[in-house]
């Protein structure tokens, strides 16, 4: 049931959907790309911005980018020799602020 009392609506799933659907999972199960996506919350940045903000090394957060973007959870645009990250899926993002919400719960 959700919020309304409505029973949820089940979906018939195919295996295209059900490798996507556990790709987004993997994506959110990992802490360092939780922590690039929850920076993205605020705005686009850099590579260079990311793993100062975060205290990564540069590679480490090129690499998770990488996943993140063959998921199409981030997006990017190029300003210069600069290459900007933004999230790409309000409802992945709407599911992780969800989840921070609810291991906020107690």
């Amino acid at each position: 049931m959700n919020e309304e009392n409505e029973p949820i609506e089940s979906y018939e799933l195919d295996e295209e959907t059900l490798f996507m659907v556990s790709q987004t999972f993997k994506a959110l199960s990992d802490p360092t790309r939780l922590r690039i996506l929850n920076l993205l919350f605020s705005g686009e940045h850099s590579v260079n911005d990311i793993a100062e903000s975060l205290s990564l090394l540069q590679s480490t957060v090129s690499h998770q980018l990488r996943f993140l973007k063959n998921v199409r959870l981030v997006k990017f645009r190029r300003e210069g020799t600069t290459i900007y990250y933004s999230h790409d899926d309000e409802h992945v993002m709407e599911l992780l602020r969800k989840a921070i919400e609810h291991s906020y719960h107690t």
